[in-house]
């Protein structure tokens, strides 16, 4: 019964989309989740480079740049909240109970917030009776001592 145009951005710059409609509405696309208009790997760029501590608006920049599609900052700032949900997840899941040894270390990292500092991040591993290491949970804190080793 048709068509209708979706405008997608890609890696590739913006594709445009021919999908097809049928008279029922029984037709879905599985290949582009309804009503998105990115594609997963441009979400992960931008989830990637956030991690790496790039602001925002740089963020917003490099993409225009790289792919011709302009984010503002506060969409930029919307799809990295997806990072919070999943480590909030990380931190809230059910750790399994079967570790043969457990390791409890602290490194420091250079970590951006309001300027670059070097943080320790406290590391929880436990390895597996058959050998796999699995990173329990990590906490960051400005400095290593007792008090927050006990929390």
């Amino acid at each position: 019964n048709g068509q209708y145009y979706r405008l997608i951005d890609s890696e590739y710059g913006k594709l445009k989309i021919a999908v097809p409609r049928d008279r029922k509405g029984h037709f879905h696309n599985h290949l582009l989740p309804a009503y998105s208009r990115r594609q997963d790997a441009l979400e992960t760029t931008i989830i990637q480079l956030y991690s790496k501590g790039v602001t925002t608006r740089e963020i917003a920049d490099l993409i225009e740049k790289m792919y011709g599609s302009y984010y503002s900052p506060t969409t930029v700032s919307k799809i990295t909240a997806q990072v919070t949900k999943q480590i909030e997840a990380f931190h809230q899941r059910a750790i399994k109970a079967n570790y043969v040894c457990l390791f409890l270390d602290a490194t420091y990292l250079p970590l951006r917030r309001d300027s670059v500092q070097r943080e320790a991040v406290y590391i929880a591993l436990g390895i597996t009776p058959v050998g796999i290491k699995e990173v329990l949970d990590y906490r960051i804190a400005p400095s290593e001592n007792a008090g927050v080793w006990s929390e």
